[in-house]
């Protein structure tokens, strides 16, 4: 088939608790096996517990998660001539979602010994902070994105 065509994505469930999008994507990504439950309670605990110290609501802490978290410029790989080149791009608004929900879960999981609310409600308060992994990566990859800007040329828009 010609061209690109629009992909349908499956109607999302909102969370019983704060109907949000954001918390709902979250939960299921923190879900393994099924346990959908106890992803939920991982989640809500973690969100309530940072809300609490942030005297803000748990959506809006999230929102300022993401916000905080997510980067600007991405590299991806272009093929030109026979030479692959990494091109500097702008990260979409749903991709930079992805990215952050998928670097807190994946800093949380390597560590060991704690509960996984526990490392997860460290990591979204060094998110606040401007410290700690998730925050390492987002400037790896604008670092990335600005030591191949001389390619920034071959990008397609």
């Amino acid at each position: 088939m010609r061209g690109r065509s629009k992909i349908k994505k499956p109607a999302l469930v909102l969370d019983p608790k704060y109907q949000d999008v954001l918390i709902s994507k979250l939960i299921n990504k923190v879900m393994w096996g099924g346990k959908k439950t106890t992803a939920q309670g991982i989640v809500y605990s973690a969100l309530e517990r940072l809300a609490e110290e942030q005297q803000t609501e748990p959506r809006t802490v999230l929102r300022d998660i993401i916000d905080k978290a997510a980067p600007i410029l991405e590299v991806r790989s272009r093929r030109v001539g026979g030479a692959t080149y990494q091109v500097p791009v702008e990260v979409k608004p749903s991709r930079k979602n992805v990215l952050v929900i998928r670097w807190l879960l994946e800093v949380a999981r390597k560590q060991q010994g704690k509960s996984m609310e526990e490392l997860l409600y460290q990591e979204m308060k060094n998110i606040l902070e401007n410290t700690g992994s998730v925050m390492k990566k987002r400037e790896d990859l604008h670092k990335m994105a600005e030591a191949n800007r001389a390619f920034a040329h071959f990008a397609r828009y």
